[in-house]
C-alpha cells in the first residue's frame, strides 16, 4: 500500500543585494495564497514552518491594508519550506499519481554578505554553510533592483557594475572551501535567471528590452560573473548565467512625490511571481533535454538536473511513472534507455499552447489533479514567454 503523502522536492536560491525586494517577493508568493479571495481548486500552498506562514501573511496583509514594506531582514539567511498539497482527485488517481506533495525549497541568501565581508571565523563558517544548503538547487535567480536602475538612469552601468561585482567577490570568497574537497561540483544551480525585481516601477518594459540594457550596459561583468561560477561546477558546458531573463513585481507599488514611502500597495497587481513553481519544476526539465541534445554531457551531470524527471514527465504524458523510472534507472549505462526517456521527457515538454489547454481542462474535468497541477506550470510559463515576461535559452 502506497504511503502518505508521496513528497517531491524542487530547491531554488534566490540572490539579490539589500532592499531589491526579496522578502517582498516571498511575501507575496505566499500571502496571496492565504487571502479570503483566492481559489483553488487543484492544490493549497502551506507553510511547513508554522510561524514562518505566519509573518509571510502578517507581511501580505500590511502591504495589502496598510501599504506598509516589511522590515529588511538584515543578515538572516532564511530557507523557506512551502508545501504544493494536491487536493483529491478521483479515487483512481488519487490512488496512482506519483506524488501527493511538491514541497518548494526557497533559499534566501543574505544581501549584505555581498557587500561586507564576514567579521568572525564563525560568520564566514555560517555563509559557506548557507551556500552549501542551496546546492541542491536547480535555478538561481539573481535580482537586478529597478529602483536602482531608476535611480542610475542613463548610467545604469554604474550599478551594475557594482552589483555583478560584489557578487563575484562574495563567490570568490567562498570558492577555496567549496573545492576543498572533491574539486567542481556536480550538484549546482546550473541555470541562473536575471530577474528586474520592482518592474512596476518601468511599466514599460518587457523581459527583451530588459535583457537588451543588460547586454548594453554591463556584458562584460555578466561574462566574468558568468566565467567565476562556472568554475565551481563540472562540466560548465551545462550551465547558463547571462542567458535567461524574466520581469518580477510581487505588487503595483504607488509611491509618495519623495519616493520613500508607499501610499498605495496593490497585491492583484503582481507580474512574474506566478512563474516560481514553473521556473522550479519545469524549466530544468525544458534545460536537461536541450542539453542532452546539443552537448556530450556526462551522465552524472544530468541526472543531477531534474532529478524528480520521472514523477513530472509521468505525470504529463501519461506514462507509468514505474515504467520511466526504471528508463531513466538505467540511463547511465544504456543508450536505449537514455533514448526511450528522452523521447518521453521531449513529449512532456514540447506542447503547444492549444494542447496545454485542452490538456488542463480535461485533467480538470476529470480530477486527474497532479496532471492539472504540471500542465498549469507549463501553460504558465509558456503564457509567460508569450506575454515577454520571460525569456529563457532555447
Amino acid at each position: 500500500m502506497a504511503k502518505y503523502p508521496r513528497v517531491r522536492e524542487q530547491n531554488i536560491a534566490v540572490f539579490g543585494e539589500s532592499g531589491s525586494g526579496k522578502t517582498v517577493l516571498v511575501s507575496s508568493f505566499f500571502g496571496a495564497t492565504q487571502d479570503g479571495s483566492y481559489q483553488n481548486n487543484i492544490w493549497d500552498l502551506v507553510a511547513l514552518q508554522t510561524g514562518q506562514g505566519n509573518r509571510l501573511y502578517q507581511n501580505y496583509l500590511g502591504m495589502r491594508d496598510m501599504a506598509t514594506v516589511p522590515m529588511a531582514t538584515r543578515f538572516s539567511n532564511t530557507t523557506y519550506s512551502f508545501a504544493v498539497r494536491l487536493k483529491p482527485g478521483s479515487p483512481e488517481e488519487t490512488k496512482k499519481r506519483a506524488f501527493d506533495e511538491l514541497r518548494l525549497i526557497w533559499h534566501d541568501y543574505p544581501g549584505e554578505w555581498f557587500r561586507e565581508d564576514p567579521s568572525t571565523d564563525e560568520e564566514k563558517n555560517r555563509r559557506f554553510d548557507t551556500f552549501v544548503t542551496l546546492l541542491k538547487s536547480d535555478v538561481a535567480i539573481l535580482l537586478v533592483d529597478g529602483q536602482e536602475l531608476l535611480n542610475h538612469a542613463g548610467e545604469e552601468e554604474r550599478y551594475l557594475k557594482l552589483l555583478f561585482g560584489n557578487f563575484r567577490q562574495s563567490l570568490m570568497r567562498l570558492k577555496p572551501d567549496l573545492l576543498a574537497q572533491s574539486g567542481p561540483l556536480v550538484e549546482f544551480p546550473r541555470i541562473w535567471i536575471l530577474a528586474l525585481s520592482k518592474a512596476d516601477l518601468l511599466p514599460d518594459w518587457d523581459v527583451n528590452r530588459f535583457r537588451d540594457m543588460i547586454v548594453l550596459k554591463a556584458a562584460d561583468d555578466v561574462e566574468r560573473t558568468r566565467e567565476c561560477l562556472a568554475e565551481l561546477v563540472k562540466s560548465p558546458e551545462a550551465f547558463s548565467f547571462g542567458e535567461d531573463f524574466m520581469l518580477l513585481s510581487s505588487a503595483k507599488f504607488q509611491l509618495r512625490d519623495d519616493g520613500h514611502a508607499a501610499t498605495e500597495i496593490d497585491l492583484t497587481k503582481r507580474l512574474g511571481v506566478e512563474l516560481i513553481l514553473p521556473i522550479a519544476s519545469v524549466l530544468p526539465l525544458e534545460r536537461r533535454l536541450l542539453w542532452q541534445e546539443r552537448l556530450s554531457i556526462p551522465v552524472e551531470v544530468l541526472v543531477t538536473l531534474a532529478d524528480g524527471a520521472s514523477e513530472f514527465v509521468a505525470a504529463l504524458t501519461g506514462t507509468s511513472d514505474g515504467k520511466l523510472a526504471k528508463l531513466l534507472a538505467r540511463f547511465p549505462v544504456s543508450k536505449v534507455a537514455r533514448t526511450r526517456a528522452l523521447k518521453l521527457i521531449k513529449t512532456s515538454i514540447e506542447t503547444s499552447l492549444p494542447h496545454l489547454r485542452k490538456a488542463f481542462e480535461e485533467a480538470t474535468a476529470d480530477r486527474e489533479n497532479l496532471k492539472a497541477m504540471l500542465v498549469k506550470f507549463k501553460l504558465d510559463l509558456e503564457n509567460g514567454r508569450v506575454n515577454k515576461i520571460i525569456r529563457t535559452q532555447i
